[in-house]
Parts: structure tokens; sequence; C-alpha cells
């Protein structure tokens, strides 16, 4: 008889194969003590040498068939490598407790894995899996132990695995590993966002996917529901084959829309762009038909490296996605960092709790040589394409007077240096705290543009942490509060004559879009793969006619009410 486990789906699709269990190797570390430390610091950068060589060779073969974003990822993991505060930790426990390499190696990585697992923070704990995928190449070396590799992988196979690493990922074969379903992981761990990269259909977070499913059983993943079924009966895989064929039907449908415009069936144009990480990313925007960049995420430029970016590497970054982008519009966010996404090479303060602490434009306004390294970048940039610069996590009108005076200040000089620098540069706001769409009448006055980052106002406006399980019921997109929020942004844009975007995840959503456009949002920006089916389903609605039952949904008591109105008025 089947079974059915659900989980979060990574990256859509359907696959229907056997089972490939991968493993993880049983390291049984003995904590022995030693005479001769010596030896065991020179064991331990045998092995941290012999990982350097394997990464190495990963990264180049990523690269070939990923692209450099994805080999990225690969790099990360050699600076971990070469990271003196990791290896001068292990180098002093060895030393200072006369105990073997291996143990130190544990004691020390268990400390960086659970410090980044506690942060409040997506990306931040998903790096904990870096840390261990780096850990346990070390501690095969240590105690030589070979684990299996999948790309030894020679026949058709879905993987089944407690989690698959960067690593594991970048080495699958995309001809024989038709999906994977994991115990653990989140739609921004490393290994979901290269199967969607790959389009390889994956279920992560299932939670005991490997305690159910044995090797070679056929199974099913649905990547598209989040389901995985164990030893499908016929009639379920007669099912699954349809809706795989339908599936690939749709998306050749959706991939008709490509050159279109996002027109609605009344003649409304919205514009869908995409949010990007690095100028890589682009590809992906304009294969998807995307009409603009709506959110640059600066802050990945200065990830993954020992010191800040200088002026012109960061200016290599935006001019290049600029030109790649021509006339279409690039919405690129100031630097949202600190707290809780930690830089190592800044002395930045820990904090009880990061999301509400010293981070993005509080950060820039307090280290200002940061900031306006950044602002130079963009201005000479911004002859290169159609740049509209943001500041995030703005709560105050005097700190956007501060961020915009420093802003002009910085075009004030180059221009005085004989710098050509843009003379149409919008300059608007993230809109991500409550107090700040309360006041989107008064700010309105003062910007080109709003984008509304739901992912953020959604979890102060209802004081939920999206990362506590125990309140995670509270992260409520369609939550009445929420939606009025987000009208009064709008309309208090539209009223100065100016244009309201969205780049939470929130703008990507099937049952969003239609409450969205009702309330007449501009510009929708989301994950690239999320473009078309969003123009397949804008191009069928009429925003006049959704503006009618604008004043019922935002009356609704309970998200349920709103859902279930959506479903109504959408039959």
């Amino acid at each position: 008889m089947s079974e059915r486990i659900s989980g979060i789906a990574a990256s859509s699709g359907i696959a229907i194969a056997k089972t490939f269990v991968l493993k993880n190797p049983d390291f049984v570390i003995e904590r022995k003590n030693v005479k001769n430390t010596q030896v065991e610091i020179d064991r331990f950068q045998q092995a941290i040498d012999q990982s350097k060589a394997e990464l190495e060779v990963i990264k180049q073969k990523a690269e070939a068939e990923l692209g450099k974003d994805k080999a990225d990822i690969f790099a990360a993991h050699l600076l971990v490598l070469s990271d003196p505060e990791l290896l001068g930790a292990v180098n002093q426990k060895i030393e200072g407790e006369t105990i073997c390499a291996e143990a130190a190696m544990d004691d020390v990585t268990s400390m960086f894995v659970s410090m980044f697992e506690n942060m409040d923070n997506d990306y931040m704990k998903e790096r904990a899996a870096d840390i261990r995928d780096v850990a346990k190449r070390v501690m095969s070396h240590l105690l030589g132990i070979q684990f299996e590799s999948p790309a030894a992988i020679s026949e058709e196979v879905i993987i089944v695995a407690e989690d698959l690493t960067p690593s594991d990922t970048a080495q699958l074969n995309r001809k024989f590993v038709k999906g994977f379903a994991t115990d653990i992981g989140g739609r921004t761990s490393h290994s979901a966002i290269m199967s969607r990269s790959m389009e390889i259909p994956a279920v992560v977070g299932t939670k005991h996917i490997t305690e159910k499913a044995e090797k070679d059983v056929m199974v099913i993943i649905d990547g598209l529901s989040g389901d995985v079924i164990i030893d499908p009966t016929e009639a379920e895989i007669t099912e699954y084959q349809q809706k795989q064929a339908d599936h690939q039907a749709q998306k050749a449908e959706w991939e008709k829309l490509v050159a279109e415009s996002t027109v609605t069936k009344d003649g409304r144009h919205v514009e869908l762009a995409a949010n990007i990480g690095n100028p890589n990313d682009v590809e992906g925007v304009l294969n998807n038909g995307g009409e603009g960049v709506g959110l640059y995420r600066t802050e990945f430029l200065y990830m993954g490296r020992d010191k800040l970016p200088t002026e012109d590497e960061q200016y290599d970054a935006y001019k290049t996605v600029l030109e790649k982008m021509g006339e279409k519009p690039v919405v690129i966010r100031t630097l949202d960092i600190g707290g809780d996404k930690e830089l190592p090479y800044l002395d930045l303060p820990k904090e009880m709790n990061p999301f509400l602490g010293f981070r993005a434009i509080r950060l820039c306004l307090e280290q200002q040589d940061i900031f306006r390294t950044q602002l130079r970048a963009l201005l000479r940039a911004s002859v290169h394409g159609n740049l509209k610069i943001m500041f995030p996590m703005i709560a105050t009108v005097d700190e956007l007077r501060q961020a915009k005076a420093i802003l002009q200040e910085e075009m004030d000089k180059l221009i005085s240096e004989g710098v050509e620098v843009s003379g149409v540069i919008e300059v608007g706001m993230m809109v991500e705290i409550p107090s700040t769409a309360v006041m989107a009448d008064r700010f309105a006055k003062e910007v080109d543009f709003f984008s509304i980052g739901t992912n953020d106002l959604i979890q102060y406006t209802l004081a939920a942490d999206r990362m506590n399980e125990h309140v995670s019921y509270l992260y409520q997109p369609y939550n009445p509060a929420i939606l009025r929020l987000v009208n009064m942004v709008i309309e208090a844009a539209h009223k100065e004559g100016k244009w309201a975007g969205m780049c939470g995840e929130m703008a990507g959503d099937e049952t969003a879009i239609p409450l969205l456009l009702a309330l007449g949002l501009d510009e929708f920006s989301m994950s690239a793969t999320s473009i078309l089916p969003a123009r397949s389903q804008l191009l069928k609605l009429s925003q006049e006619e959704l503006a009618g039952h604008k004043e019922k949904f935002l009356n609704l008591d309970t998200v349920d009410d709103v859902i279930n109105y959506v479903k109504n008025f959408m039959s």
C-alpha cells in the first residue's frame, strides 16, 4: 500500500523513479588524548589540503555545467577551509586539550553549526549546511572513510537523503537524477536553489523520508504540491504520469508568453520583474520574460569573502546587470546587512533580536564610508542602463532624508570630478516596517517609488518570527491587516503620482495576485521562474472588475475568509 509524505515544494515538476538512498558516512569519533600535538596539527592540515583539492575539481565542474553563480557556493566552501578563525580554533583545541584532530574538528564545527542554526534568518541558517558539508569532507580524510558520491549514479533514480549538501547537488547528473527528497531543508537552502536552476523536481523538509523510503523502492516526487508518494499503486503512477504531461504542456504554453507584455484583460499594463542576488541571475530574468529587476540584493556582493568589496568591484557588478537589462528598469537595493547577516570582517555587535537591530540603512548611516562607497559605484554605473536606487529598512522620514542627502553629496562630488552620472535616477524605499506603511502619505512626498517588502512587513505586523515553527501559523500574507497596510501604501503612492511595487514572496503568490491587482499594485517582483505563471494569470484578470471587490475583502475578519473570497470570485 502506498504512503504519502508531505514536505516543502522546493522545485516544481513531477518525477517518477526508484530511490537511491544517499546515506551520510558513519563517523565514529574517538576522543583520544595525544602526546605529540604537532602530528595532529599536521594531520589536520593534510586533510584540509586534500579537501581543498577536491573542492577545486567540484567547483570547476559546477561552473562548466551550472554557471559561475552556482559554482560560487564552492568558492565559499574554500573560504571556510581557509578561515583563520575556524582553523585557528581547531589547532588551539588540539594544543590546549592535547586531543586528536578529528575530536577538535568535531567540537569546533559543531559550535559553528549551532551558532548559524540559532540565527533568525533563513539565509544564515542555511549556512550551517555549508559548515556541515565542509566538515564531513575534512572528517572523511581524517578518519580514512570514503563516502558514497552521487556522481557515480548511472541509472534513472530519485535521491532520498537526510539533506543534500551543495557538493552533493553539484555532482548530480541530470540525465539520471530525476528528482530528490530530503528530511530537512527549506526553499532557501542551497540544494533547493540548485535544484531549481537544474530544473530537477524536489521536495525538502519531509522530516522522515529516509526512515520511510528504502533503497530501490518506486517513489513519486510532486514538486508542485510538496508531496512524496512511496511505493505508489499502478493507478497513482498513471495519474501522476498524466500530471507530469500536463505540467510539461503548461510550461510549453507559458513559454509562449516570454516576449509578451503583461496586460490585464481590461488593458491595464503591470510590470513583472524579478528579484536577483548577483549579475549571473539576469540570464534567468530575460529567459523568463522579466520586464525588469525589481530587487537586486547587493548584500551577496559582501558575503563569502574576507573583506569589503571595492568601489570598482561593485561598479563592475552593477554595470553588468544594467547593461544586460538594456532599457529595462533595474531597482538596486543598497546594502541590507548587519544583525543577523554577519560579515566576519566587520566588527558588528551581537544582538538579542537582530531583525529589530543594527542593520540595513541603520548600519549604513552609522558607517558612512561603506555606504558612500556603494553609492559612488551605483552612480558611476547609472549611465549604463535604467537604474533606480532603493533604501531598505527605512523607519523614519529623518532616516530617508539623511540617506538622500548623502546620495546627493556623492553625486555632486562625482560630477565635480568630471565623472558622468545619469540625470534620471529614481530614488525609492522599501516599505517593510508597519510605521512606514502607516506614514506612507508623508513618505510618498519624498520618494519616486515604494517597494513593499512583505517578508518582513508580515512578521513585524503580526509579531511572529517566520522562522519560529510555534508561531509560523501567524505568517499570513492574506491577513486583512496586511492587505490594509498594502492598500494604504499603494493609495499614498498614487495620490502623489508615484508608483508602488512589491518585492516580497507575496508578489508571485497565485492567491495574492488577484488581491494585489485589485489594490492597484503597479509592479510585481518575484523569483524569475514565477514570472510566466504570473503573467498567464494576470492576462486573464480584469483590474477594473477586481477593484470592485476591494472594499469587501479589506473588511473581512480572517485569512480563511479572504482565501475563500478569492476562490469564489475567481471561479
